[in-house]
């Protein structure tokens, strides 16, 4: 039987992230994933500059063979309607995609990794879990998504739980579709539903094409996301038909989530936790952060009893936030729709509050400084 301190259930960027850090703090850790890497991977797909900070990318070397499509501005607005342009002048977010990124991550981590490997067996022994009848470990973690499951073991049922339910594609781009496609690299376009309850986006990058739709109330979403590739042709923002078919996929919402995400030798990361942003249902950021956030209390630990890994609850909660106590979405959801509507069309068609609150808070979150828990001072 194969042996190890920590094994983490999903190579993804928040497994990846965590393994790196784990590694770096002197801990033996393996990661299981049911894919081989690189893997296509359903995804918008930007990265911040404190994403960057906080895993010590090296750009450079990162772009030699990669896309890292700089972003330097957005256009915001409601789906059919006016559009404001905000130019920051310089990159305050980067475009990547998530086959190349993902299987970056996991293979700089440093961890022993079995790939095509799926969680099948889960039992306890002792101070210890078997996984699969035949690797031992001190502590699991789960960071398989949201149906990650590890989650299902500590509760979670996700049938039950309110989610955004997504659908995008991503394909490269031919020279007459690239021709034909208005949308600009540096400036994502992105488009909000009249009733609020979620937007569509028109991503560039380099000669890559993501463009998607995911909503709050995934009724009628096949129908939603139809309307807006409509929407996009009849605008002239690409004049072709779309080369693939849209896949789907589903995340929870950190002020949304009640999961059970630390126990004895368990805990859960990134989307097996529900951590994405609220308002903009970015996952990328909360999942390499929670990562990190864990490494750090699994090395400050000792022992992987719930008790000594309740830090880690406390840090998910000073980081991101009490779950279930966003107070935007908490009110927006009992305002009436029609209110709404027309709230939603003054704010979106307004300069600052497009720049300030809808990037600089709900999509770029430039109000929160980079992790400061590298490895180095774990």
């Amino acid at each position: 039987m194969d042996a190890c301190d920590a094994l983490i259930v999903g190579a993804g960027p928040a497994g990846s992230a965590c393994a790196w850090a784990l590694r770096r703090s002197g801990i033996d850790t393996v990661i299981i994933d049911k894919r081989s890497f690189p893997r296509d991977k359903v995804c918008g797909g930007w990265i911040t500059p404190a994403v960057i900070e906080e895993l010590q990318i090296d750009t450079g070397e990162y772009a030699r063979t990669r896309v890292l499509q700089p972003l330097s501005g957005f256009r915001t607005g409601r789906i059919g309607g006016p559009q404001v342009e905000t130019d920051y002048r310089g990159p305050v977010s980067y475009g990547i995609r998530r086959c190349e990124f993902d299987a970056y991550l996991l293979a700089r981590s440093g961890a022993r990794v079995l790939q095509d490997t799926p969680l099948q067996q889960l039992e306890r022994a002792g101070e210890r879990w078997i996984v699969n009848g035949n690797i031992a470990a001190r502590i699991v973690i789960g960071a398989g998504g949201h149906f990650c499951p590890v989650a299902r073991f500590l509760g979670a049922d996700a049938r039950k739980e309110t989610a955004v339910a997504a659908q995008e594609m991503e394909f490269e781009m031919t020279p007459d579709q690239r021709e034909k496609c208005e949308i600009r690299g540096e400036m994502p376009e992105l488009f909000f539903c009249a009733d609020m309850k979620g937007y569509g986006w028109c991503f560039r990058k380099q000669d890559f094409l993501n463009i998607g739709l995911g909503r709050l109330d995934p009724r009628g979403l096949p129908a939603h996301v139809a309307d807006f590739v409509a929407y996009l042709r009849n605008a002239g923002k690409i004049g072709f038909d779309l080369p693939v078919s849209m896949l789907g996929h589903a995340y929870l919402l950190y002020s949304k989530t009640n999961r059970n995400i630390c126990d004895d030798g368990m805990l859960l990361i990134g989307d097996a936790a529900g951590l994405a942003y609220s308002q903009s249902g970015e996952g990328i950021r909360p999942a390499i952060e929670s990562g990190l956030l864990a490494a750090k209390a699994i090395a400050a630990a000792g022992s992987y009893t719930r008790e000594k890994l309740e830090p880690y609850r406390r840090a998910l909660a000073a980081r991101f936030g009490d779950s279930g106590r966003d107070i935007a979405t908490h009110v927006g959801t009992r305002l009436p729709e029609r209110w709404i509507e027309s709230l939603g069309r003054m704010l979106l068609a307004n300069g600052w509050f497009s720049r300030h609150v809808v990037l600089d808070r709900w999509f770029l979150h430039r109000n929160q400084p980079a992790l400061r828990c590298s490895p180095a001072s774990v």
